[in-house]
């Protein structure tokens, strides 16, 4: 008997659809999860959304030196490619990476070169007191519950003095299957292969952030929000020098 179609009209909450990487895992899985996830995102050209609003921010605040907190930084591919980005450039950033999971800052720490000047912090992102110019993060709210997206919006709102950027999926049919099939050939690991296509349908749609941007008193119309091939949806606010 065929299976149900999957319903991408509405978003699936995590609580309902559960991600193997949420589970207690070894180190070393761990590390070969982020591995093969710095992999999916050099291959689908994740970082170019967020590289590109950093390269137009720093612009806006004539080339200045800003620090950029990533907030669920993962494996720390993220900045990796921003300290490379920026070093090629000439251009000053000062940058953070924040996760909750300390195994997971280990992961990041061991996979980044010596020389790198990228800071790696654990803990609780709404503990952190030092502030920042630019806010991003990178397929971190599709495993949030939508009140927690909510507080991470009002947060960022109030944090990011020059603007702040989400990097995520879009909840769409065509990325869900690309996903898997790539998956599947390039041999990933299987919790990749498994959480991947979950992602697609934990995340979102351009009416699902606008209710969610009204929640947390930010207007839309001072918000970006755009599609990127193959599979992304970004949000972004740029606020005024």
């Amino acid at each position: 008997m065929p299976s149900k179609p999957i319903d991408f009209s509405r978003r699936v909450a995590p609580v309902d659809l559960p991600e193997w990487l949420d589970d207690p895992c070894t180190y070393e899985q761990l590390r070969s999860y982020l591995g093969d996830l710095e992999q999916v995102n050099t291959l689908s050209f994740g970082a170019r959304p967020t590289v590109q609003w950093l390269g137009q921010l720093l612009e806006r605040h004539g080339g200045q030196a800003l620090r950029i907190v990533d907030v669920g930084c993962g494996g720390g591919d993220m900045l990796r490619r921003i300290e490379r980005w920026a070093k090629r450039r000439g251009l000053a950033v000062e940058l953070v990476g924040i996760d909750l999971n300390p195994e997971v800052v280990r992961a990041a720490r061991e996979m980044t070169p010596s020389g790198s000047r990228i800071e790696w912090i654990s803990g609780d992102v709404y503990s952190y007191t030092e502030g920042a110019d630019g806010v991003i993060s990178a397929l971190l709210t599709h495993h949030l519950e939508e009140i927690e997206i909510v507080r991470f919006l009002t947060w960022m709102e109030a944090t990011a003095r020059c603007g702040w950027y989400i990097n995520d999926l879009c909840r769409e049919a065509t990325p869900y299957k690309l996903f898997s099939m790539v998956a599947i050939l390039a041999r990933w690991h299987k919790a990749v292969r498994h959480d991947g296509p979950v992602s697609f349908r934990r995340s979102f749609r351009e009416d699902d952030w606008h209710r969610m941007l009204a929640s947390a008193g930010v207007a839309v119309e001072h918000v970006e929000a755009r599609r990127w091939t193959p599979g992304r949806l970004c949000v972004g606010r740029t606020k005024s020098a």
